[in-house]
């Protein structure tokens, strides 16, 4: 599955796109002046998005890139892995 399609598949099933998650994590405070709190794992967001938002780890990780800004460095059509 391209990166695309699982930030289409995210925004199908929540209603919501990066940027929304993204305001949601900084109210969390996962991010902290535009950036990812060093101090926040990976797991800690990851299990955020499974357990309120229902995704798939993937579906997480996929989020998770975006917040920690390799969206930008991702091509669509690349897989995630």
């Amino acid at each position: 599955m391209s990166f695309q399609a699982y930030i289409d598949n995210i925004k199908a099933k929540t209603g919501k796109t990066p940027d929304d998650f993204k305001k949601l994590a900084t109210e969390k405070g996962f991010i902290i002046d535009g950036k990812l709190n060093p101090d926040i794992k990976a797991t800690e967001i990851t299990n955020w998005l499974k357990e309120e938002f229902e995704l798939g780890h993937g579906h997480a990780m996929a989020i998770f890139a975006t917040l920690k800004g390799i969206k930008n460095k991702v091509k669509s059509n690349e897989l995630l892995s």
